[in-house]
């Protein structure tokens, strides 16, 4: 059972979350919150899968909250989704920069919705990967950040290459493809370089890629 927190300071907007989530057999609503405090306190008390955070909330912003909620190791098994009305907007990818494994429009369909729950649970990439891509190729160049670099001192040629291949938005099957080994190769090298570079999951890594300068926009 997947189990999710809705964190949105809007109730119509919680409770057309809950109607759709709670109609699924493998995904549950455990809790709300009204604000980014509220949030972090609930998923502390819930410890949910997936935090769906609303960005521009009272008392604590969601961007704040999903900073705190990624430097808390006890919540190191939570996935935040930060919910958006705009999609290229700096506050969006500052958010993924402290901790985010994606973002979802507000008007995002419901089928779309239910995919990216069970796809950031799974580890995988959000349904509209090329939207994430964008985001961080338009705003990253603006925060190089040296100990981007110094991130990658401990990775090998392979894994620098997996790295490379995930900022540019192949799955894990694509990569094998292109580095003619195995599907579960393939993801093993992923998750290594997820490990050494201390990445939540693979947006962390797209984010790597770019502060780095190890792919540059365009």
């Amino acid at each position: 059972m997947i189990r999710v927190l809705l964190a949105d300071d809007q109730p119509s907007v919680r409770a057309g979350f809950r109607v759709l989530l709670d109609a699924e057999p493998d995904i549950e609503v455990v809790g709300e919150a009204a604000d980014g405090e509220e949030a972090l306190r609930r998923a502390r008390e819930l410890l949910p899968d997936v935090v769906l955070m609303d960005i521009r909330m009272p008392v604590v912003d969601g961007l704040a909250a999903t900073r705190h909620i990624d430097e808390d190791a006890g919540l190191q098994d939570v996935k935040v989704v930060v919910l958006t009305t705009v999609e290229l907007d700096e506050y969006v990818f500052e958010a993924i920069r402290s901790g985010a494994s994606g973002f979802l429009a507000k008007d995002t369909g419901p089928d779309e919705l239910l995919r990216a729950v069970r796809a950031v649970v799974a580890g995988d990439a959000l349904p509209a990967p090329a939207a994430t891509r964008r985001l961080i190729a338009e705003f990253a160049p603006r925060f190089r950040d040296p100990a981007a670099a110094g991130a990658l001192a401990g990775l090998t040629e392979q894994e620098r290459d997996v790295l490379v291949l995930v900022g540019i938005g192949l799955s894990d099957e694509e990569i094998a493809r292109r580095l003619v080994v195995g599907p579960l190769t393939a993801k093993t090298r992923v998750s290594r370089a997820m490990t050494k570079t201390g990445a939540r999951d693979r947006a962390q890594l797209v984010v790597l890629a770019y502060e780095s300068g190890l792919i540059r926009p365009g």
